[in-house]
This record gives structure tokens, C-alpha cells and sequence, in this order.
């Protein structure tokens, strides 16, 4: 077995990179797809992600304790995953943006959105993604390096962010023939069908250049669901990272979708609406470099709390200048970004912690199991931003339709409101959990790995 070396951070960033690519796509631009393509109601959309989101609190946990149960192959544990799943999953995003479903019926298109959009997410992206996400623990023990795994994981979806929110709108929309009005074009599939073939590659690359170096004594494989919940019911580190997740993911994909409304509707501009996808995820890319010294030097929790409390205020800021020139605007998301994208660049490293602290806990590590119980809580937060996107504009006065409607003048001016205050308060709760709730800090952190280290000796 090599060491641990670049080309583990480089696969695994690559896993990511595959898995985002489908994701973020999903993310922005499917309530655009099933609104403005399929002509579906806000509301019924919404309604559609918190269905899914029911159906993962058995498939997230049901794949989690699969990967938990799994005997290690001389390929590793949750390695081979990634191969098994890495075609069904690209095959079942490119079925969710079939433009030719917009011919069905309305209840034709009722059924087509259910049935694509569960298999894709529920069962498909499931079980590639927890078995991906609980691997980082067992490609290494070293604190320093799994913060560098996270950084590099970050760094995966920060580029496959940049390539969907950038590229995405250019290529599907166009303006109408006064150049005043976006319109959204007929071009879903090429763009799915691209991202398809690039996920292969990223897949088979990161199944090619990661290894499995930890592996839990064989006893540890055999533990209930109800004694590994029952031990997770005592870790305060896991729920409060599972609050924030959930809160954090509330604002920015509700900001993520109300975005694309707001610079079509608002701002009227599909350069500023490109401009803004490209500085959310280039300042991640920014602060990559820097975040294993930061963490290092102050600690994961200690720098996060402060950089998302410093996002919040200024979303407060954005609420209340009512700013009309998109340019402006996008400077000022540019502070904003690089507060929340210190704490994405450290989330993954967050999460091995956990693991870590439930082993000091019980005694036993269930990487698969916690890390399922915390995807299930980032897919609640999905869904309540998705769901809560379809509601919110339903209920400014949203009109969607097929055709190119020009929103109320009122109705614009809510999607600004709901597009800044939102976030700025969401942003302030994560930040209160984290400075205030979150017990990991810099210090216990170095303690939990000093128990560990004793136990492991032992065993």
C-alpha cells in the first residue's frame, strides 16, 4: 500500500467533481427545467423535492448500513462503489432533463418528473455518494490530511460549479428580439449529455487513484442500527453540524434558485446572472490554498463561526441598499461568498471529526452509518430550499408558464426580498451553531485523536 500522497486528493476531488456535476445541475436548474420547459407549477415541484426527501430517510440509511456491513474486498470497502454505480447514475441524471417530456400530458408530466427524479436521487446518486463520502475516513487517520481531502473535495465541487453555473446559462439562454427579455432555450440535453460523459471520466479516475488505508477491526462490522443510533443520539457534535448543514443548504440553494430569477426577472441580464455563478465558486477556489492553515492555526469551528457571521452580515446589507446595477451587486456577493466558502472548503473535514468523536463515544466506528445520517440531513436541507424555492414564488405572485411572461413589477421586487433577507438570516443561525452549540473545538479535537490513537493500540 503507497502512502497517502497527491494523487489520493486529486481522486478523491475527482469523485466529487463527478458527482457535482449532476448535482449543482440538479440543484439550479431543475426547478428552471420542470417551471419553465414542462410548464409545472412552483408548488408542485416543491412538493416533488420534500416526496424524495422521505424516501432518502430510508435509502441514505439503508446504503449506509449496507457499506457499514460490507467485508472489505483487497479494493477496499467503499472503493468499489464507485465503479458499480458510477453508469446507472449518469444514465438516470441524463433521463431527468428530456425536453421531449414537455409533449405529455400534464399528468404524463407528473409522473415522469416522480419516477426520474427518485430513481436519480433516492436510489442512483445514494449509492454512489455514501459510500464516496464515507471513504475519506478510511484513506487516512491523519487530521491534517483528511483536512486536506475536504479542502480538495471542495475544490471538486467549487469547478464543477463553475462549469454549470457559468456555462449552463450561457449556452441555454438567449435574449428576445428587442434584447430586453431572456428566453430559455431548447438545449437541456446537449448539456446533460456532456456532463454525463465528463462524471464517467471523473469517476473512473477516482476509483483508479484513491486507496483504503483504514479499516475497523472485523467486531465492529455486526453493530445494530439501534445500538449505532442509540450512540448517536449522544453526540452533540453530530447534531449540531447536522443543524447547520441543514440551515446552510437552506440559504444557498434557496439562493441559488431565487438567483436565477432574480438576475432573469430582476436584473434582466444573463451575463451578470454567469458573472455571479462564476464568484460563487471562484472564491472558493481563492481560499483553497489557505484553509488547512487557517483551520490549523485557529480551528475548523473557531474560523467558520466568524467567516459565515460575516456572510450574513452582508446579505443584510444587499436587503437593504435594494441595489438595481447587477455589477455592484455581484461585488458585494463576492464578500459574501468568500465567508461561506472558507466553511464549505473545511465541511468534509467537519465530518471526520464526527466520526472520530462517535468513536470516542461507543467505542466503535460506523463511518458509513453517521456519515448516511448526515447526507439524509443535507438532503433535508435540499429540500426545504428546493421546496421552499417552489412556495416562495408561488406565494410573491410568480407566474410560470411555457411562455415568456413579464413578471409585475411587485412580484420582481419580492424575488430581490427573498433572494438577500433570507440568507442573511440563515447565514446568522449557522453561525450561532457554530460559535455556540458545536463542541469540537481546536483543542478537543486534538484530544479525541489522542483516545483514538490509545484505543486503536489496544484493540
Amino acid at each position: 500500500m503507497r502512502k497517502f500522497s497527491l494523487k489520493d486528493k486529486i481522486g478523491y476531488m475527482l469523485g466529487d467533481l463527478g458527482n457535482d456535476f449532476f448535482f449543482i445541475l440538479a440543484s439550479s436548474f431543475l426547478m428552471v427545467f420542470y417551471t419553465k420547459v414542462l410548464g409545472i407549477a412552483g408548488e408542485v415541484v416543491g412538493t416533488l423535492f420534500l416526496v424524495a426527501r422521505a424516501v432518502d430517510a430510508v435509502t441514505d440509511i439503508t446504503m449506509g448500513r449496507i457499506v457499514d456491513k460490507s467485508k472489505p474486498t483487497k479494493n477496499g470497502r467503499f472503493r468499489p462503489w464507485i465503479l458499480r454505480m458510477a453508469v446507472p447514475v449518469v444514465l438516470a441524471g441524463i433521463v431527468m432533463f428530456i425536453p421531449a417530456a414537455k409533449n405529455l400530458t400534464y399528468a404524463g408530466k407528473l409522473v415522469y418528473i416522480y419516477i426520474t427524479y427518485l430513481f436519480w436521487g433516492s436510489i442512483c446518486y445514494t449509492a454512489i455518494n455514501i459510500p464516496y463520502g464515507s471513504m475519506a475516513s478510511a484513506i487516512t487517520e491523519d487530521p491534517v490530511e483528511r483536512t486536506s481531502l475536504s479542502t480538495f473535495r471542495s475544490i471538486g465541487a467549487a469547478i464543477a460549479g463553475v462549469i454549470v453555473s457559468v456555462g449552463v446559462p450561457l449556452f441555454i439562454y438567449t435574449y428576445d428580439s428587442s434584447g430586453n427579455q431572456l428566453i430559455l432555450g431548447d438545449r437541456f440535453l446537449p448539456v446533460v449529455l456532456a456532463f454525463g460523459a465528463l462524471a464517467l471520466i471523473c469517476y473512473g479516475l477516482c476509483y483508479i487513484l484513491v486507496r483504503e488505508r483504514v479499516t475497523p477491526p472485523p467486531k465492529e462490522q455486526d453493530i445494530s442500527f439501534g445500538t449505532a443510533l442509540k450512540g448517536m443520539l449522544k453526540n452533540r457534535a453530530l447534531w449540531a453540524i447536522i443543524a447547520a448543514a441543514i440551515v446552510l443548504l437552506l440559504s444557498s440553494i434557496l439562493s441559488n434558485t431565487m438567483n436565477l430569477y432574480l438576475f432573469m426577472d430582476y436584473f434582466k441580464s444573463k451575463e451578470a446572472m454567469s458573472v455571479a455563478g462564476f464568484l460563487q465558486t471562484v472564491c472558493t477556489l481563492l481560499l483553497a490554498p489557505f484553509s488547512a492553515i487557517i483551520a490549523e492555526k485557529f480551528g475548523k469551528k473557531e474560523a467558520s463561526g466568524v467567516a459565515v457571521l460575516f456572510t450574513s452580515v452582508i446579505f443584510f446589507l444587499l436587503f437593504m441598499l435594494r441595489i438595481r446595477n447587477p455589477w455592484i451587486f455581484c461585488i458585494f456577493l463576492i464578500f459574501g461568498n468568500l465567508g461561506v466558502g472558507l466553511f464549505n472548503l473545511m465541511i468534509w473535514a467537519f465530518i471526520t471529526d464526527v466520526i472520530d468523536s462517535q468513536e470516542v463515544l461507543t467505542g466503535t466506528r460506523e463511518d458509513g452509518t453517521v456519515y448516511a445520517v448526515y447526507s439524509f440531513a443535507r438532503k433535508i436541507g435540499q429540500a426545504l430550499a428546493g421546496g421552499l424555492g417552489g412556495y416562495a414564488l408561488t406565494l410573491i405572485g410568480y407566474v410560470s408558464s411555457t411562455e415568456n411572461v413579464v413578471q409585475a413589477p411587485e412580484v420582481v421586487e419580492r424575488i430581490y426580498t427573498v433572494s438577500t433577507l433570507i440568507p442573511a438570516i440563515c447565514y446568522f443561525i449557522v453561525a450561532v451553531i457554530l460559535i455556540f452549540w458545536y463542541p469540537l473545538s481546536k483543542k478537543r479535537i486534538a484530544e479525541n485523536q489522542r483516545i483514538i490513537k490509545k484505543q486503536h493500540a489496544n484493540s
